[in-house]
């Protein structure tokens, strides 16, 4: 059991230790409320994640909900962008001299014969300029880890596997129950140890179960942050209104991926550079399908396709079943040349594949919209309204959520409210009422993309999205 006693119960546990679930935290934190837990289910916190685009309302609300975060946040990302200088003065002065400073890099968009549709400057200051606040690029891992390092150790646990939420009516609290296995050394710092990676053991807790242990946790209120299949949504919504909801949908989107491509004939990486690349180390190519193609520091080459692919087209694929499957789609829409003779010569082996899902905010019969609580239960993120990661929103749209939730739940806190189920239904659906239309407004966006067809429909996605004012929305809440 974890806690002093048996019968410890929290304020708050927190379900999911990525990004958004210790935003929720340190944001709690902050308005005094001390007595939180953080589970996660993974064995030990690994490097794992892609990079992510934090925009103007995520880095807003991350500023709202913790000053400190957001300025280790920023300093993180920026210093991805901008690789450390020299302290040196001499040596600055001379490394100045050699490697100019460059114009702030640039998202290019084009057409298939190399022509720029549309250019976005990926620094900090321009999105200051225009939006209010600027925008960073900053890995999953060293994202979770800028944040894990903000909260006390002891209150964020790793192998701690949910499978259980219950919202015990007679008591003043909720329990969830977690499967945890005794043979691992649960320290969610720990990443090598003994020259060993602590994630190398096997990962199916059920198989294990002789080595394993059902430990019970109990809390005033639950933060389901556990992503887009999130186990607490399944639980809540099973057997209820909402039952069709329990797992997510495919968004009819996937991914094929190739992260790197080294053995490319000269001529060919010219050609692919001068038509493409160019100066940029990332540009994107066409509308549908869609290629993300960039060039890694040493030269290689990578790529990731958006297709609209049936689900069942993916099954059992991988390696050159999927590199043939790219260039059949590819083949459908007169792809450049260049570029399909580069998918040809992807590695079969660093070929990877990712159906996108989605958890619809809204579904087209009003009457049976999914709720995102259930009691002392509350979904946020993409345990709420997960979605395809085309328009960048998915962590930025979760540091939203947590910022709402922080502010009902500190306010649940500071009217003495833990007991009234009435008016924590209320703050609950408060939450619910504000997020619901500009997600649904934004998933939206991402499964169309129509704000990247005119400069008209860019301009009002930017000021609807990025430049979103924040006391109005808390005032609206409280």
């Amino acid at each position: 059991m974890i806690g002093n006693h048996p019968m410890d119960i929290y304020d708050v546990v927190i379900v999911g230790a990525g990004p958004i679930g210790l935003a929720t935290a340190i944001g709690l934190r902050k308005r005094g409320i001390e007595n939180i837990l953080v589970i996660d289910q993974t064995r030990a916190f690994r490097q794992v994640g892609q990079v992510l685009d934090l925009l103007p309302n995520g880095l807003k609300a991350l500023k709202y909900l913790d000053n400190q975060a957001y300025e280790e946040v920023k300093k993180t990302g920026m210093g991805f962008m901008n690789p450390p200088q020299s302290h040196d003065d001499k040596n600055s002065e001379i490394s100045q001299k050699q490697n100019p400073p460059k114009n702030s890099p640039k998202w290019i968009y084009k057409n298939f014969q190399g022509q720029i549709i549309r250019s976005i400057p990926l620094g900090f200051d321009h999105w200051l300029k225009n939006h209010g606040e600027g925008r960073v690029s900053i890995a999953w891992y060293n994202l979770q880890t800028v944040l894990r390092n903000l909260l006390p150790q002891d209150i964020v646990k790793a192998n701690h596997r949910c499978v259980n939420v219950v919202d015990e009516l007679e008591n003043e609290y909720a329990r969830i129950d977690c499967i945890c296995n005794q043979q691992i050394k649960a320290n969610p710092y720990a990443y090598w140890e003994d020259g060993q990676r602590q994630d190398d053991q096997p990962q199916d807790l059920d198989n294990n179960s002789q080595k394993s242990i059902t430990k019970s946790l109990r809390a005033k209120l639950i933060v389901a942050a556990d992503g887009i299949n999130s186990t607490i949504r399944r639980v809540i919504y099973k057997d209820s209104f909402y039952s069709d909801f329990a797992q997510p949908e495919y968004s009819g989107f996937a991914a094929i991926s190739c992260r790197e491509i080294t053995d490319i004939p000269h001529e060919l990486q010219t050609q692919i550079a001068e038509q493409f690349l160019q100066d940029s180390p990332i540009v994107t190519i066409g509308d549908e399908p869609r290629m993300m193609l960039f060039r890694r520091p040493g030269n290689p080459f990578g790529y990731i396709l958006h297709l609209a692919l049936p689900c069942e087209s993916l099954e059992g694929k991988s390696g050159s079943s999927l590199i043939n499957l790219a260039l059949e789609e590819l083949a459908k829409v007169d792809f450049p040349h260049v570029l399909k003779e580069l998918v040809r010569l992807s590695p079969p082996t660093n070929m990877q594949q990712r159906p996108y899902y989605i958890h619809r905010a809204t579904t087209p019969d009003t009457k049976t919209q999914p709720s995102w609580s259930a009691g002392r239960v509350v979904l946020v993120g993409d345990a709420a309204h997960g979605m395809p990661p085309f328009m960048a929103q998915g962590a930025n749209q979760g540091f939203e959520d947590a910022l709402a939730v922080t502010a009902l739940i500190a306010n649940i806190a500071e009217t003495n409210n833990w007991d009234n189920r009435e008016a924590i239904a209320t703050a609950f659906k408060k939450y619910e009422d504000l997020r619901r239309p500009i997600m649904t407004y934004i998933q939206r966006a991402t499964l169309t993309r129509f704000p990247q067809s005119s400069d008209e429909e860019w301009n009002k996605y930017g000021q609807q999205v990025y430049q979103r004012n924040f006391d109005q929305l808390i005032a609206a809440l409280l």
